[in-house]
C-alpha cells in the first residue's frame, strides 16, 4: 500500500496510527518532532505525511513548508477556524481535529491517497478481485453481481481489513446515521457477500460486536 510518515510527538498516539495504519496494510514510519520530519521528507519521499501542528522543535505549519509537497492530513487539537484555514492555504489535504475517531482517519486517508494516486486501484484476496476504479468485483474471473450496498458494505471491509467493526459502526458508514432499519440488515448483507465471494471463512464474525475482514496486509 502506502508509505506514511507519522509526526505526533505524543508516543501513545503516534503508535496508536502506526498500529491501525499497519493492520490495513501501510507501511508506516514515525518521527516525534518537527526537524526530524523535515529531515525524513527530505531524505525520501512518502506517499502522505499525517502531522500534528504543536511539535517539538519546528511546528507543522513549518514542516509543511519544507515538506516537498509531500500530500499531507493535519491531525491535531488546533480546531479553530483560522487554523484550519492556514492548514488549508499552507497546502494541506485534508485536517482532522482530536478527539477523532480512528476509522474516520483512515477513511481520510484512503481518500487522500486516491486523490493523489498513491494507491493501488485494486484489491486481491484468493480468488476475489475488487476494481476500485470501475466498482466490478471477479470471483475466479467471473464477474459479481452486487447490489450498491453490498459493493459499499465490501469496500469499507476492504478499507479497514483486519480491523473489528460493530454492526452498529457498519450500519452508519454504510447506510448512513439515518438509517431506520436495525443490524439485522447488516448480517443479511454480509450473509450475502460471503456466499457470493466465497468468503465463509474470510469474513470473520467477531462474537457480540460484529464483522472484521481478515486479508494479507
Amino acid at each position: 500500500m502506502a508509505s506514511i510518515l507519522i509526526v505526533e510527538d505524543e508516543a501513545a498516539i503516534n503508535e496508536l496510527v502506526k498500529r491501525n495504519l499497519q493492520l490495513v496494510g501501510h507501511q508506516c514510519t514515525s518521527v516525534f518532532d518537527g526537524k526530524t520530519a523535515v529531515s525524513e521528507v527530505q531524505r525520501q519521499s512518502y506517499d502522505l505525511m499525517i502531522l500534528d501542528i504543536m511539535l517539538p522543535g519546528l511546528d507543522g505549519f513549518e514542516v509543511i513548508k519544507q515538506a516537498n509537497e509531500t500530500p499531507t492530513i493535519f491531525l491535531t487539537a488546533k480546531n479553530s477556524l483560522p487554523d484550519r484555514i492556514k492548514g488549508f492555504s499552507m497546502g494541506a489535504d485534508d485536517y482532522l481535529t482530536k478527539p477523532f475517531e480512528m476509522l474516520e482517519l483512515l477513511a481520510r486517508v484512503e481518500a487522500v491517497l486516491r486523490r493523489t494516486q498513491k494507491t493501488v486501484s485494486r484489491f486481491e484476496a484468493g480468488n476475489v478481485k475488487i476494481d476500485f476504479s470501475s466498482h466490478q468485483i471477479f470471483h475466479n474471473g467471473q464477474l459479481v453481481e452486487c447490489t450498491p450496498k453490498e459493493y459499499e458494505l465490501l469496500e469499507v471491509l476492504v478499507n479497514n481489513r483486519n480491523i473489528a467493526l460493530s454492526r452498529e459502526r457498519l450500519l452508519e458508514l454504510v447506510w448512513g446515521y439515518d438509517f431506520e432499519g436495525d443490524t439485522r440488515t447488516v448480517d443479511v448483507h454480509i450473509r450475502k457477500l460471503r456466499k457470493k465471494l466465497g468468503w465463509e471463512d474470510r469474513i470473520k464474525t467477531v462474537y457480540k460486536l460484529g464483522y472484521r475482514l481478515e486479508a494479507g496486509r
